[in-house]
């Protein structure tokens, strides 16, 4: 891949593919392993649970490559502050990223090009996985844990008012009219304003393509006619007082959510966990069940979240930290202690792995977790591209929503300057954008 700069700025990108995630990366050869190479430190960001317990699990085991582990924040936190050190050359050697972090950290330049590293690791992963951090021949990392979203409900709640779980989004909007009948206090869901990952992996679920580019010329939908309907659905909802339009993990939002007053989370794989950190005593209680569908018949769903664990261009030691990186990802000491934490692996023996293993504690009393979490993983929607600025689309969209919310105005329109507000701000960053 070749990034060139104008005046400080990002000129238009060198390749066609260059960030779509169907191009998938072809590494050059696996190299000599680092741990040979004699002692080695390296520095590592990443947020997390998992992290701690694996780090140390790897020093143990190499003791000719030694990591120290700094939790700078969530992804975005992280994500800033690497862009930050990355400019003043003083990053860490390694640091985890969110998927769709990726594309605008490789345009920034702070990420090494690992594919000459990871060629005996690729088959570790499924090839719509590995192409989330391969892009045009390079691979920028490999990758942690994956969030194919699922709808996650309070099955308790669910047996008393005598509701079963939607299996469209129709339907969604059926059982959410049926709460509101039964127990005029609770809600079927919510309707986060801020909540970029989440209503990008619906929009994309029911077909949207927010960026893509072919010959450095880049096509923006954030407003696409997918988006559109998608955001008049739940405008719908919003109208009619079937869904809250309210922020998530608040306070306020936790204690009706223990109330058994917020019924589902159409969400990914890990927010059971987060679920079971604020109401423990609903453990048991949850279930998940497939995403409701757009298009009856059609079970395939986006992921939501997930990261990699990437190498800096910072870093003076890229095959260590490569194979610092490999190891986190595909090890069973290290996939084991995610599964124990509520997350998904992101390779296939990690998956593997889970599928034998209890479900997580919010949903223990559920046989089937994971074939409906396998099957989720396996319907994912492949070669979903994100842009070179998704944290402006991000901020935008939150903006934009949250006026919406607060001004009774539509949804819609809120995408619409939201979609606006990218396409100029990659036009003056210098990447030639199609349309409006």
């Amino acid at each position: 891949m070749r990034i060139s700069r104008l005046g400080g700025s990002i000129a238009a990108l060198g390749t066609a593919a260059v960030l779509a995630a169907c191009s998938s990366g072809t590494p050059a050869s696996t190299g000599t392993p680092a741990a040979n190479a004699g002692p080695v430190t390296l520095e590592f960001w990443c947020w997390g649970s998992a992290q701690k317990a694996n780090v140390e699990a790897f020093n143990k085991a190499h003791p000719n490559i030694q990591v120290k582990h700094t939790d700078v924040g969530g992804g975005t936190d992280t994500a800033t502050k690497l862009l930050t050190a990355n400019r003043a050359g003083n990053g860490p050697d390694a640091a985890c990223m969110e998927y769709e972090t990726l594309p605008s950290m490789i345009v920034a330049g702070a990420l090494a090009d690992i594919s000459a590293y990871t060629g005996d690791v690729k088959d570790a992963f499924s090839p719509e996985v590995w192409d989330l951090t391969s892009f045009d021949g390079a691979v920028y990392g490999v990758p942690q844990d994956v969030g194919p979203m699922v709808l996650v409900y309070n099955k308790k709640r669910f047996q008393e008012l005598k509701i079963e779980p939607p299996a469209t989004w129709q339907d969604f909007a059926k059982v959410a009219a049926d709460v509101r009948k039964k127990d005029p206090e609770a809600y079927l869901a919510t309707f986060a304003p801020s909540e970029f990952g989440n209503f990008a992996g619906l929009a994309q679920q029911a077909g949207a393509s927010w960026w893509k580019v072919q010959d450095q010329t880049w096509t923006v939908g954030i407003a696409d006619q997918a988006s559109l309907e998608v955001a008049d659905f739940w405008q719908g909802l919003i109208d009619k007082d079937l869904v809250k339009a309210e922020p998530l993990l608040t306070p306020e939002w936790n204690n009706k959510l223990n109330k058994g007053k917020i019924l589902t989370w159409p969400a990914a794989l890990w927010a059971p966990g987060v679920l079971y950190g604020i109401a423990e005593k609903q453990a048991g209680d949850w279930a998940i069940a497939p995403l409701p569908q757009w298009k009856e018949g059609d079970d395939r769903v986006a992921f939501q979240g997930g990261s990699a664990l990437t190498v800096t261009k910072a870093s003076k030691h890229p095959e260590a930290a490569a194979t610092f990186a490999k190891w986190m990802e595909t090890n069973k000491t290290a996939y084991d202690v995610q599964i124990s934490l509520g997350e998904y692996p992101a390779s296939l023996a990690g998956q593997q792995a889970a599928s034998s293993s209890p479900p997580p504690k919010l949903t223990a009393n559920q046989k089937d977790y994971w074939d409906i979490a396998t099957k989720a993983a396996q319907r994912t929607i492949p070669h979903i591209s994100w842009g070179p600025n998704v944290n402006t689309a991000k901020s935008a969209y939150q903006d934009a929503v949250s006026a919406a919310i607060k001004n009774r105005t539509p949804l819609r329109d809120a995408l619409t300057k939201t979609h606006n507000l990218v396409v100029e701000d990659m036009k003056t960053t210098g990447f030639k954008v199609a349309g409006p």
